[in-house]
């Protein structure tokens, strides 16, 4: 099984075919799944292709 490999910026707005402006207004206002480490962005193809399937929500199966 081959590890998924995280994603820049520029790459999931590529893939998402949407501007970095765009990407970061879903990440503040819509809850994108991203990961930021001091500066960089980094995503993971599959959270957000899952979170594109649910309409812009993360599913949440561990719930309290």
């Amino acid at each position: 099984m081959e590890k998924e490999r995280w994603l820049s910026m520029n790459e999931i707005c590529a893939h998402l075919g949407i501007s970095r402006d765009t990407a970061l207004k879903w990440i503040n206002k819509k809850n994108m799944p991203a990961h930021k480490i001091e500066k960089i962005w980094r995503f993971s193809i599959s959270e957000v292709d899952e979170w594109v399937k649910n309409n812009g929500k993360i599913e949440n199966s561990q719930e309290s």
